[in-house]
């Protein structure tokens, strides 16, 4: 027996969507406010949800029992199982003490732990996201800014802060081709109307970024790199994404981008260097002893060839790895050769969705791909046995190391398996819709709120392929009823979501247990709320620009 949802049960749009917003109130009060640990919060936030949908919103009970299990095993695979990879990958090399040739190699490059953080966070890590996604790219930054010696506070933050401008071409351009499928819209128009907003963003991540770490002045003395760095990411970004598609416009970006970065460094360096780590007394942001002046660069040029390379080789392999599990083709071989597809009993085309979220009714499906070859994360399982037996570990060395990994991160786990539930619940009880729709009331402002619209998309479920699968029906039908391109706030949708990743509960455990910051993951997003914020408003009044001002109409198709 089907379930239709009901986008206003209170009959008063007000009121349902006050009610609507307390699992987000209730998820985002205890982490931020209360400073509850995590895995407690997202457990208090999906009991918020459960309720809500049953009791607010009329959800069979047992329906929402099999969307939180449903979204809970989502949770763990494939978002679990990267992170529990990536750490275990991460640990390998620490105990092979890597990382401090690792920190030489890059000191060689440059001692400023400004540039650092921009090679690392920024060009390095947008790779992972064109490659990989879902929560790879925090994974990687945040453990290696740990090893390079930054603050937990910093490498969590920064890293998050870092992981935006790329997320909407994350995982091969996935969230992009999922928007023109649930839209109907042309995946290249997509691609390239999704290129003419984020290059300009692009650009101001970097200085944005070290801003948030080195102040406004720290900034300005590295101006030139910041803009070397953007521009070599935003030019590819917006060839690539308007004259190829969506598929490789991260990867070739974030090699551009660190290609020019590493070259222009070699001819300029910045008047004073910047050896800290931190630059404030809170939590997790104290100095961490940097090596002095001279002894990095003398560590550094006592590094031979041999040893840097055996440093990098680990991410290297690891690279290889998750580019090559994100090809369509691989995938598809892989889940050839296995793949088990279970359709969610009890909920499996139960859920109707209706307008006006969508043009007409239509079953919500919910089928659990058990998919354990193609997953990203074991692509990064290969790759850390395959490093960790070129690094000399044993099998049992590894086996052993793999325990205790994931021993360590065993409440992260529990916590996005939560979260995730939670995201479920939201969206199959149609909750996350009601807050669409107080969105789509807004008339002429709509393409600003349209753009938050995406942004609490992500914020809510973690992820900008899951915001524009969500929201990106809604962006499409109001478009066409306000008289606004529809190809415009679909764009929209995705280029404001990922403003909202670095707030995602999911991202935010990411970072905390790629930083080994347990149970900070409060002070974590106190630290990058505001840009989170900011970033995503600059976002929607771009948008407003090119739906009403000239010549920025000349970009919408």
């Amino acid at each position: 027996m089907t379930w239709s949802q009901v986008y206003d049960p209170m009959n008063s749009m007000w009121l349902s969507t006050l009610l609507a917003a307390v699992p987000v109130v209730v998820l985002l009060g205890a982490i931020g406010l209360f400073g509850i640990k995590a895995h407690i919060a997202a457990a208090l936030g999906l009991v918020a949800a459960l309720a809500i949908a049953v009791i607010g919103f009329g959800m069979p009970s047992g329906m929402a029992g099999m969307t939180a299990l449903y979204g809970g095993a989502y949770g763990l695979l494939p978002i679990g199982w990267i992170i529990l990879n990536v750490i275990f990958l991460y640990r390998l090399t620490d105990e092979a003490g890597l990382f401090t040739v690792l920190r030489d190699s890059i000191a060689a490059i440059t001692e400023d732990r400004r540039l650092q953080l921009l090679f690392v966070a920024f060009s390095f890590g947008a790779f992972f996201e064109g490659a990989a996604g879902f929560g790879t790219p925090v994974a990687v930054t945040g453990a290696m800014l740990i090893g390079l010696g930054f603050a937990p506070l910093a490498a969590s933050g920064l890293s998050l802060i870092a992981n935006t401008a790329p997320v909407a071409y994350g995982a091969l351009g996935t969230p992009v081709i999922a928007l023109a499928a649930v839209t109907g819209l042309d995946l290249f128009d997509l691609s390239g109307m999704i290129g003419r907003q984020l290059p300009l963003f692009s650009l101001i991540v970097p200085f944005w970024l070290i801003c948030a770490f080195a102040g406004f002045r720290g900034m300005a003395q590295i101006w030139p790199a910041l803009l070397v760095s953007g521009l070599a990411f935003a030019v590819p970004q917006y060839l690539i994404s308007n004259f190829h598609g969506p598929w490789l416009v991260d990867v070739v970006a974030a090699i551009c981008s660190m290609a020019c970065l590493t070259g222009f460094l070699r001819l300029w360096h910045p008047r004073e260097l910047w050896l800290a780590t931190g630059r404030s007394t809170e939590p997790g942001m104290e100095d961490v002893p940097a090596m002095p002046r001279k002894s990095v660069g003398a560590a550094a040029a006592e590094r031979s060839s041999g040893e840097v390379f055996r440093a990098w080789l680990p991410w290297v392999i690891l690279s290889i790895f998750v580019f090559a599990w994100g090809v369509p083709q691989v995938k598809a071989f892989l889940d050839g050769l296995w793949i088990w597809r279970l359709p969610v009993p009890g909920l499996h085309n139960m859920v109707m969705k209706v307008p006006p979220v969508v043009a007409a009714p239509h079953p919500e499906t919910a089928v659990y791909s058990l998919n354990l070859l193609s997953a990203t994360g074991t692509g990064i399982l290969f790759a850390a046995v395959v490093a960790g037996l070129v690094m000399g570990h044993s099998p049992l060395a590894l086996l052993r190391a793999y325990g205790r990994t994931f021993w360590v991160i065993r409440y992260s786990l529990l916590t996005i398996a939560a979260m995730l539930a939670l995201g479920f619940v939201t969206r199959y009880s149609g909750t996350d819709a009601t807050l669409g729709l107080a969105f789509a009331q807004t008339g002429w402002i709509y393409p600003l709120f349209g753009t938050l619209l995406g942004w609490l998309g992500v914020a809510l479920t973690g992820s900008d392929t899951a915001s524009n699968v969500l929201f990106g029906g809604l962006q499409r039908v109001t478009a066409q009823q306000i008289g606004l391109s529809p190809v415009l706030m679909a764009a929209a949708n995705s280029s404001g979501g990922v403003m909202g990743k670095m707030i995602d509960a999911q991202s935010i455990v990411v970072a905390s247990t790629a930083t080994k910051w347990y149970g900070h993951e409060g002070d974590i997003l106190r630290y990058v709320f505001l840009h989170s914020i900011a970033l995503a408003v600059l976002v929607g009044l771009v948008v407003m620009l090119q739906a009403y001002v000239f010549p920025f109409t000349l970009m919408v198709p």
